[in-house]
């Protein structure tokens, strides 16, 4: 079974850490992603950039309208995501539980099923 683990940012959470905790976070990740990848679960990981550098796009009278910024106006961000791949839903919370963001009041982890996937239905 595929799941997406997706990180919530609050950068007022984020800037209020000191250098030494934000070191540890990034320790944690590099631990974690190697953690994965040796059990064979992670099919892939990637950051995402602040939202202040995102483009929204929309179709209006059958043409595109860009925006700068994010899509919704709120503290919390998407800032990046693992997918895994790992047996249920209770391996993929154990998982999401050893991510560093998911120990710091303010920062958010959410673990979701992949239901559809390069055109098939996940079983």
């Amino acid at each position: 079974m595929k799941f997406l683990i997706s990180l919530h940012i609050n950068p007022a959470v984020l800037d209020a850490l000191t250098d030494e905790e934000k070191a540890a976070i990034g320790a944690g990740h590099g631990a974690f992603i190697e953690a994965l990848k040796a059990s064979g679960e992670l099919i892939t990981t990637q950051a995402l950039v602040d939202p202040s550098q995102a483009a929204v796009v929309t179709v209006r009278n059958g043409q595109p309208v860009v925006t700068d910024g994010p899509f919704l106006e709120a503290k919390e961000y998407l800032g990046g995501f693992y997918l895994i791949d790992c047996e249920h839903k209770e391996r993929a919370i154990e998982l999401a539980a050893q991510i560093p963001d998911a120990a710091i009041p303010g920062l958010g982890v959410e673990v979701r099923q992949v239901m559809f996937a390069d055109g098939q239905l996940e079983a």
